[in-house]
Formats: structure tokens, sequence, C-alpha cells
């Protein structure tokens, strides 16, 4: 698979896991100093890695969602936790992976994790 192939591979994966208005807002907001990054998680991030057919994008949802909680990285928790919704999980198992993860990885990152999962499920229509 040569570049270009990867490229169109990697929008296809990224829009249908994060949704056509944020993908949007990404590309409309691409500099000459983003360019390359843009690309690069175009074609390497979403046309390599979310592409591959080892685990459901349920399952990769899952991994990025710890990793993210781990990390500490509020924005990208919370653009990623919409994306777990439209990768089919549920609140529910949203609430688990947090949970476990605070064994982990801290209370303390689970907490805010937790506030961050709130307020998105709560934008979201999908708060308990």
């Amino acid at each position: 698979m040569d570049d270009a192939e990867r490229a169109a591979r990697g929008m296809r994966v990224r829009r249908e896991v994060l949704g056509d208005a944020h993908v949007d807002r990404a590309v409309a907001n691409t500099t000459s100093v983003t360019a390359d990054f843009q690309d690069f998680i175009t074609r390497y991030a979403w046309g390599e890695v979310w592409s591959r057919p080892g685990l459901s994008r349920a399952e990769r949802s899952m991994i990025t969602l710890t990793a993210l909680v781990v990390m500490r990285q509020d924005e990208e928790l919370a653009m990623h936790l919409r994306a777990a919704l439209r990768n089919g999980l549920t609140a529910g198992q949203i609430s688990e992976v947090l949970l476990h993860t605070a064994v982990y990885a801290g209370v303390p990152a689970a907490n805010r994790a937790f506030a961050v999962a709130n307020r998105v499920l709560g934008e979201e229509g999908q708060a308990g």
C-alpha cells in the first residue's frame, strides 16, 4: 500500500471514529506548521494502527481511553470518549474502563477522568 492509499484509508477511518465535524475542524485548522503532523496521524495512527484487523474499534477505544487517563490528557480523553460511544461502548462500559484504570493508574487520574466522562456523557445525552 502506498502513502496515498494509506492516507485515504486513514481519513475514512478517522472520520468513522471521530466524526466528520471533528475531522473537518482539524483539517480546516491545519497550518503550514501542523500539515505534516496531520498527514502523519492520518496515515499512521488511522491508516495503519486503527485499521489493523487484530482488535475491534471498541477494544481500541478502551485501550486509548486508558492511555489518555494515564497521561492525563483531558482534551484528547474527551474527544476519544465521544469516539468510544461512536465505536459502540456504553456509558457503563466506559465507567468500567475508568474504574479498572484507577487500580493501575491511580485514583487521582481516574477521578479526573470520571469528571471529564461525566461532562462528555452529559453532553452526548448518555449520562445516567
